[in-house]
């Protein structure tokens, strides 16, 4: 078999494996509805403990025919984003700093790995106190929990540039500036985007837990609705709503970066042939 054919084959099969995941997803979906509506059936299970998926569906439909999955739903992902965005732009500042200098690291590490320490569902009231239950303390949460993953990756990622390359970048005069768009951003952005994508998701549960200690709006607040009128179909509509969310987040993330990664990939194929 003639090597150079190999990559003319390449597009045919990742359209083959597009295809088998989506089957794929698309039976263990339909799976795990069949089973929820037969354990509904067998058991006659009351709404209020275990509504059944038709049950779930109409409730979807009715909420949004009056606008309230609409509403929540839009300024809940407004809170991610901005918390999300602010998160990441203040982990990548601070981790650039830490990544290049070790005093700067051995002086903030205690107190940034402290407050890792502490869970989220712990200081969220405090920072409602502290800044009012409006929109900028929901922000302020999803972005402390966004903080760390990045923070990490970010130092991870840029001390893993090899020394060479930076010796090379020096020795061609190369400013800072150039440093980091032609050398340090490209050779760290593979474990960037992959704490970005941990971060995306996390940002979700931010959000809501925000909600869920002081809020009169969002995804949260008609959970802890839904839950105080025992609505329980419209808990796993809310439910599945921020699961549709975490997961678009996710998957934006994944095209970005194979957008951003397409070089690596032409790159390996290269030297295949």
């Amino acid at each position: 078999m003639n090597l150079i054919e190999i990559p003319k084959r390449l597009p045919l099969q990742r359209k083959l494996s597009r295809t088998q995941h989506a089957l794929t997803i698309t039976a263990s979906l339909g799976s795990a509805l069949l089973l929820w509506h037969f354990v509904t059936q067998l058991w006659d299970l009351p709404a209020f403990i275990l509504p059944s998926p038709t049950m779930v569906g109409q409730r979807f439909v009715q909420a949004w025919r009056d606008g309230s999955l609409l509403r929540h739903t839009g300024y809940t992902l407004f809170e991610v984003l901005c918390g999300l965005t602010l998160g990441v732009l203040t982990a990548t500042l601070l981790g650039y700093l830490l990544a290049k200098s070790h005093w700067f690291e051995r002086l903030l590490s205690p107190y940034i790995v402290a407050s890792q320490s502490i869970p989220i569902v712990a200081i969220a009231p405090l920072l409602v106190i502290w800044f009012g239950p409006g929109l900028f303390s929901k922000i302020l949460i999803c972005a402390l929990i966004v903080f760390f993953p990045v923070l990490v990756n970010t130092i991870v990622g840029l001390r893993s540039v090899p020394e060479e390359l930076s010796d090379l970048m020096r020795s061609l005069k190369a400013n800072r500036w150039q440093t980091i768009r032609y050398l340090e951003a490209p050779a760290a952005l593979p474990v960037f985007l992959g704490g970005l994508r941990i971060g995306a998701t996390l940002s979700v549960i931010g959000a809501v837990v925000g909600e869920f200690v002081g809020a009169d709006r969002g995804l949260g607040f008609l959970v802890n609705v839904a839950r105080g009128k025992y609505d329980t179909p419209l808990v796993f509509v809310a439910v599945f709503t921020l699961i549709a969310m975490a997961l678009l987040l996710y998957t934006s993330v994944f095209f970005i970066e194979k957008r951003l990664l397409n070089w690596q990939q032409r790159q390996e194929q290269t030297n295949f042939t």
